[in-house]
């Protein structure tokens, strides 16, 4: 029995000619291709900041202290540190200093808001950069 295609039915190619060759996954990837990797890297700290500060208690809400979880800013904390010390050469010091102001305040926060304070030198992420105390 053959299994000839129906002359109605779109062969394989013709398929592939109708379905729109721009689709979301290439605008995406078109987008990231055009965004420099400074901007990739310092959106990336940024992010990592701002989950730190709030898990550190540091949230302009009221209930800043319901969002505090030390174990996870030591977390994120620790990676913004590799980050921004491997990142550093590459970005340029005007973008490295911002981002190292930030993770130490946020380093300094961590050590303020934790009961049992770190020794010196092992707080989040002070293995990539040294002791902040």
């Amino acid at each position: 029995m053959s299994t000839s295609p129906d002359a109605t039915s779109p062969a394989p190619a013709e398929i592939r000619a109708e379905i729109p060759a721009s689709s979301a996954a290439d605008d995406a990837t078109r987008d990231i291709a055009d965004v420099a990797a400074v901007e990739v890297i310092t959106a990336a700290a940024v992010h990592l900041m701002s989950a730190a500060a709030v898990k550190c208690g540091l949230a302009e809400d009221a209930d800043a202290q319901g969002h505090l979880d030390l174990d996870e800013a030591r977390k994120l904390i620790t990676a913004l540190a590799a980050l921004v010390t491997a990142s550093a050469p590459d970005i340029g010091n005007q973008h490295a200093r911002s981002l190292r102001d930030g993770l130490r305040s946020l380093q300094l926060a961590f050590r303020e808001a934790s009961v049992v304070p770190d020794a010196p030198g092992e707080g989040p992420g002070e293995k990539y950069t040294g002791s902040v105390v």
